[in-house]
């Protein structure tokens, strides 16, 4: 069955679907037929903007996971993806309660209501390479021990946990897809609390210098295209047992240093552009994991998803994407 053929008509809830991954999956899903609805706090803090739906045909629910009236949201679907999370590192570090309280309450909340009213429905739960730590070894495979280096990493690594659970105990195929630094078109980038590619984004844009801390550090990244294309393959297969109940990381292209991704940036828009290298600021410098590169061996020989946009493409199409629409996203 080709991806088009497994999504027209099916009912699709998508948490955080006005933010930068749910909504590029929101798109998506809509132009395969689906029957989309997209539920989103609408966090000022967060990446979630109404624009970013700008097109695709989907419902949006404006409504928080914590205290929302999920049963009729949830009531039949046959699909689940799971990005709705608090992501600011330093706001885990500043809020932990808040931060736990949507990363780990608000999803065993959201599993009773899925037991419920959707017992067959697969999920498919966005998580992150966030909770391993600083790296012993790169690249990083599933078997990595975990060591979350800061309170967020903790919160979304016990709401990870509670879905896998749930398959274990109920037997509902779930799959969770760690990320790593994902970019692209409707990113957050007016600041860097989503990632520091975003602000780099910016002020390339805008002709400004962006900074660059340490510039050592290797970093993957994953094209958004990229991303999406792996969140539906693990849903079409999300009962396969290579996949349900399984976690696995999601790399994309080969690792680069912070200081030449700030070239290659300026490479993708032309030319055009300035840096300054910066010391790690005191209150992150604790909490940095240092160099990260995923081994993504596991998913792509589970689901046959192999990343498609190479990085310079990548950073071409994303500058491409907001030239015409940085007001908007500012």
């Amino acid at each position: 069955m080709s991806t088009a053929e497994f999504w027209r008509g099916r009912r699709v809830l998508v948490t955080g679907g006005a933010g930068f991954l749910g909504s590029n999956l929101c798109h998506a899903l809509a132009g395969f037929g689906a029957r989309v609805t997209a539920l989103d706090a609408m966090m000022p803090d967060g990446g979630a903007s109404a624009r970013n739906l700008e097109g695709a045909g989907v419902l949006l629910v404006r409504g928080d996971i914590r205290d929302t009236e999920l049963h009729s949201l949830c009531e039949g679907v046959d699909v689940l993806f799971n990005m709705a999370a608090q992501t600011s590192h330093m706001g885990g570090q500043k809020d932990p309660v808040a931060d736990i309280a949507i990363n780990a309450v608000a999803q065993v909340r959201l599993i009773g209501v899925m037991r419920e009213v959707a017992p067959k429905a697969a999920v498919v739960h966005a998580s992150t390479r966030q909770f391993y730590g600083r790296p012993r070894a790169l690249p990083v495979d599933e078997l990595h021990p975990v060591n979350p280096p800061d309170a967020n990493g903790v919160s979304k690594w016990a709401g990870e946990q509670y879905w896998l659970l749930e398959q274990r105990v109920h037997h509902r195929p779930v799959v969770s897809l760690r990320l790593t630094n994902c970019y692209g078109p409707r990113l957050r980038i007016r600041d860097a609390r989503q990632t520091f590619l975003g602000i780099w984004i910016r002020r390339v844009l805008e002709g400004e210098p962006f900074e660059v801390w340490g510039g050592a550090q290797l970093r993957d990244l994953t094209y958004v295209e990229d991303v999406t294309d792996a969140f539906l393959a693990a849903a079409e297969k999300a009962s396969e047992p290579a996949l349900s109940g399984q976690v696995f990381n999601l790399g994309g292209s080969p690792p680069t240093s912070l200081t030449d991704l700030a070239k290659r940036l300026i490479a993708a828009n032309g030319g055009r552009g300035s840096f300054e290298m910066k010391e790690f600021p005191a209150d992150r410098a604790p909490i940095d994991i240092g160099s990260y590169a995923a081994d993504d061996t596991a998913f792509r020989n589970a689901s046959g998803w192999a990343p498609k946009v190479s990085l310079d493409e990548g950073l071409r199409r994303s500058l491409a994407w907001y030239r015409p629409r940085l007001a908007d996203y500012l």
